[in-house]
């Protein structure tokens, strides 16, 4: 019966999806068989997929849980009913976005994690096998990689996705000097260094949420990290405020409450520019309420406020001015992905004028890109965003 419904299921969504030949790139894969085995050295769980599977662990405590994630995944199956184990005390399954599939296993104990993926004739195995174990030994495994088919190189390790964001473009010009520089036009200068700067980088993959003088929505800004599976979100800004003698850079990290006035103006200023979208953007992407999301939430908070203090220590290093308690924080809506970590620089400010001045100068914004891609560069040897406590 389960198979019969996995069948039936793939053969739906196979039929959907031919219907419209522009999504004929974009098909997600599928999961169309859940096994488990429990023995006596522990618990094995295999997951059979439908074409491609790149699975992310989570491992969360009390209790201890490991939550494997399939991104552009939907399910034609579900897990078998739990047998009788020491380990393994629920699995439970689910969609905890439009096309993210998670497989949650709570376990009764700390156990040691391994991750396999291999290739089938219609896709992809991942089989998760849990062992018994102390505390430290509870950790994200290296994950073996698919067995590359016949004819194939060896399969590609992931790089680490970079999106930029230059903020504001097309009918929102954002902020303007005394001289008439418009920020949408300094972001997007300063957004095309700093990509050439990090593409000279080995294992670095750049995505710019715009390249031209494009109006982009801040929930759109947010969603073109999330589809990219970005490992950092950068967004460039210039504004002008009513110092006139403040300049120098600052980097904002996401926070409810703000860390002071001056954070609170320039985040009420920065999410009032989608008063130029249309009404199809008026409104905010639906929140996915989840206890898992929460917790990695908490992690990708860490992991912006980790990035945004070295980037500041890597700034003071290179001479680039900084204001006075550079490393801030606010509600800005364009670093709201729950699972992206994200950071806003303010490069300088319009509204004085040796910061326009300064931010006009190709020579500073090399300068400046060349810090900022060492600093990503070293942030980028950290561990992916797989582990919540």
């Amino acid at each position: 019966m389960r198979t019969l419904l996995a069948l039936l299921t793939l053969a739906f969504f196979a039929a959907a999806l031919a219907v419209s030949p522009s999504h004929a790139g974009d098909r997600p894969s599928i999961v169309t068989g859940i096994d488990e085995t429990a023995t006596a050295e522990g618990f094995a769980l295999t997951v059979d997929v439908d074409g491609k599977a790149e699975p992310k662990l989570i491992l969360l405590r009390n209790p201890y849980r490991v939550a494997l994630d399939l991104d552009e995944t939907l399910a034609a199956a579900k897990p078998p009913k739990l047998g009788a184990t020491a380990l393994v005390t629920d699995i439970r399954h689910g969609l905890v976005g439009s096309d993210r599939y998670r497989l949650i296993v709570t376990l009764a104990k700390p156990a040691k994690p391994e991750l396999t993926v291999t290739q089938t004739a219609n896709g992809s195995r991942i089989s998760l096998r849990l062992t018994p174990a102390d505390e430290t030994a509870f950790m994200l495994p290296a994950v073996t990689k698919p067995t590359a088919s016949a004819g194939n190189g060896p399969a590609e390790e992931r790089p680490f996705v970079v999106v930029l964001d230059p903020g504001h473009g097309g009918i929102d010009k954002g902020a303007t000097g005394e001289k008439r520089t418009e920020e949408k036009a300094v972001n997007l200068s300063f957004g095309l260094a700093l990509r050439s700067a990090l593409e000279k980088l080995p294992g670095v993959e750049v995505v710019m949420t715009r390249d031209d003088d494009t109006f982009i929505p801040l929930n759109e800004r947010a969603a073109i990290a999330r589809r990219a599976g970005a490992n950092l979100m950068v967004s460039l800004h210039a504004d002008s405020i009513r110092y006139k003698d403040l300049r120098g850079a600052t980097v904002y990290t996401l926070s409810e409450k703000a860390s002071d006035s001056l954070s609170r103006e320039l985040a009420d200023t920065e999410n009032s520019a989608d008063r130029f979208a249309g009404p199809e953007w008026d409104q905010d992407a639906p929140e996915i309420h989840d206890i898992l999301v929460d917790l990695v939430r908490r992690e990708t908070e860490a992991l912006s406020e980790h990035f945004a203090i070295q980037l500041v220590a890597d700034l003071g290093k290179g001479e680039i001015r900084l204001i006075n308690n550079p490393r801030r924080s606010a509600g800005f809506r364009v670093l709201r992905a729950p699972d992206v970590p994200s950071i806003l620089l303010e490069m300088g400010y319009l509204s004085n004028p040796e910061d326009e001045q300064a931010l006009q100068s190709k020579e500073w914004q090399t300068r400046l890109a060349a810090i900022l891609a060492r600093s990503i560069a070293e942030f980028a040897k950290r561990p992916p965003l797989t582990s919540a406590r």
